[in-house]
């Protein structure tokens, strides 16, 4: 929005101390231009209405037409209101109801600091910054977790504010209150209270719950009750409270097995400049060379210096340096009092040796106040360096560690001989913990960052007084981000599940910690985290305690609690911070048997705390199904629900999701991917039958692959096409239950004679789960090739209607072939030879749907067989004579050729043969194929059909309605 400022525009830090530079009468007297962000400004002239939390508002003369923040309105007339600070727009009207706090106070405000996850860099149209309110029409960032979306250079600035979806220690609590973020609604959304329009393309408006759903305008919301239900989706929540997960310095990112993607830090990839921007949070371009203005490089302490990372801001060369720091401070969203800082000059020559020389009220160093004056800044140097002044003492908020304590916070005076005991000392009866000694209670120190939050325990003798001062000359802005809580001394005692997978299967609990050890043993030294979530070198201490937990002495240290031996996989549990992140690590670049291993951190699912309604979604996500949709439902799926009960296939597969879930009584699936993703899924679930507390889970499936018959007999469709998938839950929770047999094929090839020296080598019997059907021949060849071709180019193989056009490619190059089918195979029904007609194809299917929909037994009644279904115990047996008779069935013009109906069968291959089950193919060699029922039939969840919506009814929403209470408060 462009806007220039009326004359005596007030400086920042809407009520600024008596006496401090912000509230001199001198600044603005002689119409000079305001610094800062946002557009070119004209004049300035005091102004009436107070400020909101912490912003900055003043009357600014309005050159483009632009919508309130809050009401999301227009702004009719040439005046409205601008933050400096962040760019909040308002009416004049509007001021006395913002109640969204300035990103400069904002981590004053955190309830419960919870760091975010930021994926890879992408285009997210229509949304808008969280920090500096502007549209994001560059690459930007956003949380798999939450709806936050931020410019890469802003990220510095966000507070650690994220959802809190576990417990770890810290303020658990059971009872959750709505967790509102502002703006990026829908357009046509509309407001829980009033029913008028909250959401809007044009300006960041309106709020929205991030557990339940709920929408409102900002001002609406405080009309909610406080305490969240967790919305029309609260039965498929794995709810928060009923998760623990003490992580430590795992990162987010690992607690949530989320894909890491290496993310620049703003300023390293461009030598310093923080993302182009010119003056701090703004994004306008550099202004021209010019007699009249000039950009400073700002730095906020000695980190900043060290990575070269600054800020840009643009300010009149006549400038005087209250309003030279007031721009700064602004840039770095900095709440404190400018009375209490001063600029530093740093040479452009840099080097190790800083210029110390103090930046008088004027501007200039003391040394060339004489030459040129107090109004010139007209050779000050290009970079400086805001600095604290020296105090006598400080005024510390110590916060409560635990909860429902009458105050959030209370304030205590740091002297350079305060030590954190002193400090517990004098906070517990503040706190009404007087009748208790204080060795049982200790001082925390939490540095919110928006990617890690970070915990340090004081030393009883550390000086409080000097490590503020440490902080303040690091970052002035880490001075905003870093809390003191006095907390219980009796912590939770450590212990973290790791999940290995990758080893080789069929071996025993010995075997594994031999083979782990062996494996990990030649490693480098041990590491441990940084403050960032990387890792780094381990200290000398921890070295000392050994290279692999496993072995003597830290045997009490590292159990394998879990052995999944058929699928070559375990469950550590470490009761050591730091052993479980080095092993967590090493065992992500370990390889055994050339197979790289996997690890993964999984959190303890308190069945006992679940509610009595719930039931929870586990989901699973093949991330490359369904033309690459798999990503875009795994952030969207992982916000809707809790992250945690959220499993991407590719890292791990569908085991770590069945232990997770293991305890939970009732619980569903969701299969997100195509009929082998299924079928995988499923083949998962009846290993671990035996070790749930639900062993019969109901299945859904939402269709990303390329034929989807599955998904199409289960009224899930022919595939994922962009639905909502709140919608998609949706329809979850309201499908029927439905059986379904599942197939066991067993492959017991004859002995083959080798290559090399002909020597007879048997191969050795296999097992395949089957659901749908299992082809022979012509339809298993053309898988195969698809298989081969998608193998060699998998980024073409994007979009279903390529698959489907590689599929009639191949069909169309095999049109001729003839190999006879009937004279290579061998088939027995019930133990009863059945002699094969001339076919090319053989198919026994389960499901009334072959080759993305197509009927294969047709509909046409027969007195030799039973009408089909998927839960009768019974597989039917089509051929078909080649490719065109298959594009005829595909078509609906033919059916297959009937055989047989049965439910145990014997195929014996006289020659090496095509063979795919449920889409995945392979050449089967000579020998025998017995199919025959798997056990107990399989839970599916079938969708409910479609009701016709009445006239004049709305769609569904997250939440369920309540009554709008009277009046209407905007």
């Amino acid at each position: 929005m462009a806007a220039a400022a009326e004359p005596g525009a007030r400086p920042w830090l809407g009520a600024p101390r008596p006496g401090s530079p912000a509230c001199s009468p001198v600044l603005g007297g002689g119409g000079r231009a305001r610094p800062g962000p946002g557009p070119e400004r004209i004049g300035a002239r005091s102004l009436g209405p107070a400020a909101a939390p912490g912003h900055s508002f003043r009357k600014v003369t309005l050159t483009k037409p632009t919508f309130c923040h809050l009401c999301s309105d227009f702004i009719w007339g040439l005046a409205g209101f601008l933050c400096d600070v962040c760019n909040f727009m308002s009416h004049e009207k509007c001021l006395k109801h913002v109640k969204t706090p300035c990103p400069s106070v904002a981590p004053s405000l955190v309830r419960v600091p919870v760091a975010h996850c930021f994926g890879s860099r992408g285009l997210y149209k229509r949304k808008f910054c969280a920090i500096c309110r502007k549209g994001l029409e560059a690459p930007a960032l956003r949380c798999e977790v939450c709806e936050l979306y931020l410019h890469p250079d802003c990220v510095p600035f966000a507070c650690s504010d994220c959802r809190q979806c576990h417990q770890d220690g810290h303020q658990d609590h059971d009872t959750y209150h709505h967790h509102w973020r502002e703006g990026n609604l829908p357009s046509g959304a509309r407001c829980e209270v009033c029913r008028k329009t909250c959401g809007s393309s044009d300006v960041p408006a309106g709020v929205r719950c991030e557990w339940c759903g709920v929408q409102a305008h900002s001002v609406c919301s405080t009309a909610l009750a406080p305490e969240c239900t967790f919305g029309r989706l609260r039965s498929l929540v794995l709810h928060p409270a009923c998760v623990r997960l003490l992580s430590r310095n795992f990162s987010k990112m690992h607690c949530f097995r989320i894909t890491e993607t290496v993310v620049p830090e703003p300023g390293e990839e461009d030598g310093g400049v923080d993302g182009g921007a010119a003056a701090g949070p703004g994004r306008e371009m550099l202004p021209p060379a010019e007699s009249s203005k000039q950009t400073l490089k700002i730095f906020d302490g000695d980190d900043s210096v060290r990575r070269n990372q600054f800020r840009v801001i643009t300010v009149p060369r006549l400038a005087r340096s209250e309003e030279v720091l007031e721009a700064a401070l602004r840039a770095y969203y900095i709440p404190e009092d400018p009375g209490n800082l001063e600029l530093h000059a740093l040479p452009s020559q840099a080097g190790d040796a800083w210029a110390r020389a103090k930046v008088g009220r004027a501007g200039i160093s003391e040394e060339e106040e004489g030459s040129r004056g107090p109004e010139s800044c007209e050779a000050s140097p290009e970079a400086w360096v805001i600095r604290a002044l020296p105090r006598a003492q400080e005024v510390l908020k110590i916060y409560p560690g635990w909860l429902k304590v009458g105050v959030a916070y209370v304030s205590v005076r740091v002297t350079p001989q305060s030590t954190a005991r002193m400090v517990v000392l004098e906070v517990l009866p503040l706190l009404g913990r007087q009748a208790e000694g204080p060795e049982s209670f200790q001082l925390v120190e939490v540095l919110m960052g928006s990617r890690q939050v970070q915990r340090t325990v004081l030393a009883d003798e550390e000086l409080l007084f000097n490590r503020l001062w440490d902080i303040r000359q690091t970052s002035l802005r880490q001075v905003s981000q870093t809390r003191f809580y006095v907390a219980e001394s009796r912590a939770a005692a450590p212990r973290v599940s790791l999940f290995i997978g990758g080893l080789p299967p069929g071996l025993s609990p010995q075997e594994y910690s031999n083979l782990l050890h062996k494996a990990l043993a030649t490693k480098g030294p041990s590491r441990t985290p940084s403050p960032e979530g990387h890792l780094g070198v381990l200290p000398s201490a921890a070295i000392s305690r050994g290279a692999w937990p496993l072995s003597l002495p830290l045997a009490a240290v590292v159990s394998v609690s879990h052995v999944y031996s058929s699928q070559g996989a375990v469950v550590l549990d470490v009761t050591c911070f730091a052993e479980a992140e080095r092993l967590y690590m090493l065992v992500r670049d370990t390889a055994v048997q050339g197979r790289l291993l996997t690890a993964l951190v999984l959190p303890d699912v308190l069945h006992w705390n679940l509610p009595p309604d719930s039931c929870p979604l586990l989901v699973f996500v093949n991330p490359k199904s369904g033309g690459l949709k798999g990503r875009d439902l795994l952030c969207s799926f992982r916000k809707l629900l809790n992250p945690h009960q959220v499993f991407e296939l590719t890292n791990g597969g569908p085991l770590p999701g069945f232990h997770l879930f293991s305890q939970v009584p009732c619980f569903r699936v969701l299969v997100c991917g195509g009929d082998g993703t299924v079928g995988w899924v499923l083949a998962a679930l009846e290993e671990t039958r035996h070790r749930l507390a639900c062993p019969e889970p109901s299945v859904a499936i939402l269709p990303l692959g390329t034929g989807n018959d599955l998904g199409r007999v289960l009224r899930w469709g022919a595939g994922y096409s962009g639905e909502d998938p709140f919608s998609v839950l949706v329809s979850v929770d309201e499908a029927d239950a439905v059986l379904m047999d599942r197939w066991t094929i067993l492959l017991d090839a004859h002995e083959a004679a080798s290559a090399e020296n002909g020597v007879a080598d048997a191969e050795p019997p296999k097992i395949v789960q089957m659901s749908n059907y299992c082809g022979i021949g012509i339809d298993a060849e053309l898988s195969l090739d698809f298989h081969q071709a998608r193998e060699e180019e998998p980024g073409k193989f994007t979009s279903r209607f390529h698959n489907k056009g590689v599929y009639v490619r191949v069909g169309l190059q095999k049109i001729s072939h003839s190999r006879g089918l009937h004279r290579e195979i061998r088939l027995q029904v019930e133990q009863q030879e059945v002699q094969l007609p001339s076919i090319e194809g053989l198919i026994f299917i389960n499901i009334p749907s072959w080759g993305s929909g197509a009927d294969l037994w047709g509909s046409d009644s027969d007195s030799r067989f039973e009408k089909p279904r998927m839960d009768d115990g019974l597989l039917e047996v089509v051929g078909v004579t080649g490719v065109v008779h298959m594009g005829q069935v595909q078509g609906g013009l033919r059916s297959g050729i009937r055989i047989a109906q049965g439910s145990y069968f014997r195929v014996t291959l006289l020659k090496a043969t095509p063979v795919q089950v449920d889409g995945e193919p392979w050449v089967q060699a000579p020998g025998n194929m017995i199919i025959s029922a798997a056990g107990p039939k399989v839970h599916m969840l079938r969708k409910a059909k479609q009701k016709p919506r009445k006239a004049g009814t709305s769609r569904d929403t997250r939440v369920e309605a309540t009554p709008a209470p009277e009046g209407d408060p905007k």
